[in-house]
């Protein structure tokens, strides 16, 4: 696991980062037993949850997207994430072993545009 990153119940929370007045943390979570009983190649669901730093409340009206470049460095083409439960969501293939980047593009309720970009380890 990388600097930051913390298991809860199955759930990897990975560093929390601010941009332009809004909080983003990260859930990876590994759902791969039950996507593959399903016949399913992805094996994380990826959530994200902003919040508005000066309100404490939280973001969850926008459009959010998601990058992921591989330990090879390949990058995939944008993934909508899906709101769901006040976050927003997907199913990925994490399949290989190494350091993972997540680039997370947000336009939110506010207008504004703000990228984060989230770093996880797979051993």
């Amino acid at each position: 696991m990388e600097h930051g990153d913390m298991m809860m119940g199955g759930m990897i929370m990975l560093e929390v980062q601010t941009e332009d007045g809004v909080q983003g943390m990260v859930h990876l979570k590994d759902v791969g037993e039950a996507m593959a009983k399903m016949g399913m190649k992805e094996n994380y669901h990826f959530m994200v949850m902003f919040t508005d730093t000066a309100s404490g409340g939280p973001v969850a009206e926008g459009t959010v997207a998601l990058k992921v470049i591989d330990p090879a460095g390949n990058e995939s083409g944008p993934l909508a994430l899906v709101p769901m439960d006040g976050m927003f969501g997907a199913d990925l293939a994490l399949t290989g072993k190494g350091e993972y980047r997540f680039v997370v593009g947000t336009k939110l309720a506010d207008g504004k545009k703000r990228q984060f970009e989230f770093v996880h380890t797979l051993q």
